[in-house]
């Protein structure tokens, strides 16, 4: 019979990795709407929005890593929100080494 997985342990089963031209970022200022400002692991600020699909269930405060989509035309000032982590998947990020300039 299988073990039953902890919270723990679905957390981080359910982590998003960056791929792509995804990168990770730190909330700096939440700026009203949908929108906020993000520092990014590329040493980039961006102006990142919640696509209506991630605000209706998820909420995003000032210091959460968030995983950023960078636009295809100003992909360096703008940005989608794509998957904010919990505490325990940003330990798992850190551990791993994904988490590299960014102080979280």
């Amino acid at each position: 019979m299988p073990k039953e997985m902890t919270q723990e342990e679905k957390e981080i089963a359910r982590i998003r990795i960056p791929r792509g031209n995804e990168v990770l970022g730190i909330v700096e200022q939440m700026l009203g709407g949908d929108k906020m400002k993000v520092i990014c692991d590329d040493e980039k600020v961006r102006v990142c929005r919640i696509p209506g699909k991630i605000r209706k269930r998820v909420w995003i405060k000032p210091g959460d890593l968030i995983l950023v989509q960078p636009w295809k035309i100003q992909g360096d000032k703008r940005g989608d929100v794509l998957f904010r982590y919990t505490p325990t998947q940003v330990n798992w990020l850190k551990k791993k080494g994904y988490i590299k300039t960014l102080s979280v």
